[in-house]
């Protein structure tokens, strides 16, 4: 036997699909009945297709009507159905409940459809966690009674609840809930983990790094509650305007009405006129030509790792006329390594190598990183002490070492450290043909003195090269905002297809480098995965953040690439062009067939059930054909 409990919430999912279902029944019966002879039977069978079939819309329409004081669609159905049976046309008043109530109950299932993947995600969400104690003995708490540096212990098959890094394990990791990729990923030690996926045959213990309301898992669940709720403005404009459209059809009915009084009409073949125009005039299929096919767009790109915090920015996506880009992170993997380091012949390459490895191990900028990785490979010294350092935002870093003063950072800072003098020859000379070669200096200076230079390269990421073509040819400017010099931002542009490049652009003035793009090309979306990256990102018509990148850059963005891949990118650009045809297809469709019907009602060619199976099948196709986008 089934689960009860599921089988009740199966039920209560689709209860508008059975009130409809049970709806059609009675209408069926309540049909034969009229050939029965039994007039008493027949009416109560169709008094109670009316309740029953249309009661969740006649209840949404009151509710309306009594808590917002608005008229919409389900107020004219159910005037139009009850005048219908008021003057004797009871079998198409009950037609127009059951249509408009399998019409409704669709419309809800579509919505219920699109969200599945949406909502899947919240439902995913872990409760509680295995606290390992300071004795080692296992305690379940609530996740968010976790704290930073916690220690949980993650069984066979379980899903991981916390953010963390990994203490002590192996496994293999299911984390297509955060990136959509459905193989597994090996971790060992050392490796990040994250709330909500699930881990493989291994137990792990990991540290807790972050609270679990700032985990990614539980901010991917505030971007899919704030997507469910937002409405684009096409959606804003079609419901600020249904209100005024009902009272006008209300309006025109009631003059219809006054005709037979003023100018001796047949008042029931007017009164009939009148209530098919309630039918035929109602914006039914307007109403649903959007959200549900918006709804869907939303969910087809959070199953494939692309979360958007609302409709809105889907649905302007295709309009945007530029696309900026940082580099680091993005353009290129973020991972740079140390490709050449030089010194003068007045010091010591391995007692310079030492102090700088020894001052950039107090960064974790990927630069520092890099450089403190290059040092290990030349087994540099680890006793070094340094006394303090000041990181110079956009430039480098400042320390103190052996109570000497140590720099080292951009041509901008040496410039500054300098006070206007030149680099000697022979280092201009190696700044040159290392830019040339698409790499990033870094000048060691001691003192006032230049002593050396390092140049570290950032692998373009392979798919770059792709979505900068496919931008290119929908005609969108690509343009590329990094703090490196001249000659390495031309070089990185001009290898990943980049038309437009802006360098020695400190975090500050990306913004206003952003805001000049919008006046100069009307609509921009920024992607950035930095701390730096978030003020011109918020500046933006659309941020775009990687899913890799810092805390700041995913809460400021309007949509996250969870897996990092820019060729989703591409995916939303393609889903946004789709998204917006398809319901401009749903909005000239669904209008014409109210004016054609309403045509032919004032021509008297159209009569109540004729009305209603076009209106509501209208309604049913604008739909289906909303569901469309959940196929990619």
């Amino acid at each position: 036997m089934g689960n009860p409990n599921t089988l009740k919430a199966k039920v209560v999912r689709h209860r508008e699909i059975i009130m409809a279902g049970l709806g059609g029944l009675l209408l069926v019966v309540a049909f034969l009945s009229e050939s029965w002879g039994n007039p008493a039977l027949t009416a109560v069978l169709y008094s109670l297709t009316y309740a029953v079939g249309g009661y969740y819309k006649a209840k949404e329409g009151v509710l309306d009507l009594v808590h917002d004081r608005t008229l919409n669609v389900e107020i004219l159905m159910i005037i139009a159905a009850l005048g219908a049976a008021s003057i004797g046309y009871w079998h198409e008043g009950a037609i127009l409940i059951f249509i408009f109530s399998v019409s409704g109950a669709l419309e809800t299932y579509a919505n219920q459809r699109s969200e599945r993947d949406l909502s899947k995600l919240i439902q995913l969400a872990p409760d509680e966690a295995n606290k390992l104690n300071d004795d080692d003995s296992v305690t379940q708490v609530r996740l968010d009674d976790l704290k930073i540096g916690d220690r949980v212990l993650v069984k066979n098959g379980e899903r991981i609840p916390v953010d963390g890094v990994i203490l002590s394990g192996h496994s293999s990791v299911d984390e297509s809930t955060i990136t959509g990729e459905s193989l597994p990923v090996d971790k060992k030690e050392q490796d990040e983990v994250y709330n909500g996926t699930i881990n493989g045959a291994g137990s792990l213990v990991v540290k807790v790094t972050k609270e679990n309301k700032d985990s990614l898992f539980q901010k991917m669940i505030r971007l899919v509650e704030e997507a469910k709720e937002n409405r684009p403005p096409s959606q804003q404009l079609i419901e600020k305007i249904e209100g005024p459209y009902v009272i006008t059809v209300l309006v025109v009915v009631g003059i219809m009405l006054t005709l037979p009084l003023l100018f001796g009409l047949n008042f029931e073949e007017t009164f009939y006129r009148a209530m098919v125009l309630l039918v035929v005039a109602s914006p039914c299929a307007v109403v649903a030509s959007i959200m549900p096919t918006l709804l869907s767009a939303i969910s087809t790109g959070a199953r494939k790792g692309v979360l958007m915090k609302g409709g809105t920015y889907l649905e302007q996506l295709s309009k945007m006329k530029a696309v900026a880009f940082d580099k680091t992170g993005t353009i290129t993997k973020g991972q740079p390594i140390v490709t050449d380091f030089y010194v003068t012949s007045s010091v010591d390459r391995v007692d310079v190598l030492n102090q700088v490895v020894a001052i950039e191990r107090q960064s974790n900028h990927p630069i520092a990183e890099a450089i403190v990785a290059y040092g290990e490979k030349q087994n540099v010294s680890n006793g070094l002490d340094v006394e303090w350092t000041e990181g110079l935002t956009g430039h480098g870093v400042k320390a103190v070492v052996q109570e000497e003063a140590w720099y080292i950072g951009n041509e901008q800072l040496v410039n500054e450290i300098l006070s206007g003098e030149k680099l000697s020859e022979e280092m201009e000379e190696r700044k040159s043909a290392l830019q040339n070669e698409g790499k990033t200096i870094m000048f060691i200076v001691k003192g006032s003195e230049v002593i050396g230079v390092m140049a570290v390269k950032d692998e373009i990421r392979p798919e770059a090269k792709a979505l900068i073509q496919s931008l290119n040819d929908r005609g969108i400017k690509t343009i590329m905002i990094t703090g490196d010099h001249e000659q390495t931002a031309r070089k990185i542009s001009e290898e990943a297809g980049i038309k437009e490049w802006i360098s020695q652009c400190l975090p500050e003035e990306k913004v206003h480098q952003v805001d000049d793009l919008r006046k100069q090309y009307g609509s921009v979306a920024m992607v950035g995965d930095g701390v730096n990256d978030a003020p011109a990102m918020a500046k933006a018509d659309i941020g775009i953040a990687m899913g890799s990148g810092t805390d700041v850059a995913i809460e400021t963005s309007d949509m996250v690439l969870m897996n990092s891949e820019l060729q989703n990118i591409n995916l939303s650009f393609n889903l946004s062009t789709r998204l917006n045809r398809i319901v401009k297809q749903n909005l000239v469709f669904s209008i014409s067939v109210i004016l054609l019907l309403i045509v032919a009602n004032f021509s008297q060619n159209l009569t109540l059930p004729y009305g209603v199976i076009a209106h509501e099948g209208s309604t049913i196709l604008v739909i289906l054909n909303g569901l469309r986008m959940l196929k990619e």
